[in-house]
């Protein structure tokens, strides 16, 4: 996580690393009014149906994922990006490695 008060470039992308069958997170920041982490996923890996109480933005960065929200299926690829409304189930499974960034939104 990137200390408070300090400003530094990055290429998002090289911030999280794979590992092999597993799905790896990384925090950017983090704060009252929401958040965002970094996530890589090894081909096949999955995050399984849940909710969250906020809307989420995801940026996907490299790679490719089915994201289904409410039961429909999303297929993103580097640099799409989706909206996760809050309250309404969704899942992340890498189709190929894949990494992306999650940012939430806490209102």
């Amino acid at each position: 996580m990137m200390e408070e008060g300090t400003a530094r470039a990055s290429r998002t992308a090289d911030m999280v690393a794979y590992q092999d069958g597993a799905v790896v997170s990384r925090s950017v920041l983090k704060g009252a009014t929401g958040n965002v982490t970094l996530f890589a996923f090894d081909a096949g890996q999955e995050l399984s149906e849940h909710t969250a109480p906020y809307d989420a933005l995801v940026q996907v960065l490299d790679g490719e994922a089915e994201i289904t929200i409410a039961g429909e299926p999303h297929r993103l690829r580097g640099g799409d990006l989706i909206v996760m409304p809050a309250n309404r189930p969704h899942a992340v499974r890498a189709v190929a490695r894949f990494k992306m960034m999650l940012t939430m939104i806490r209102s």
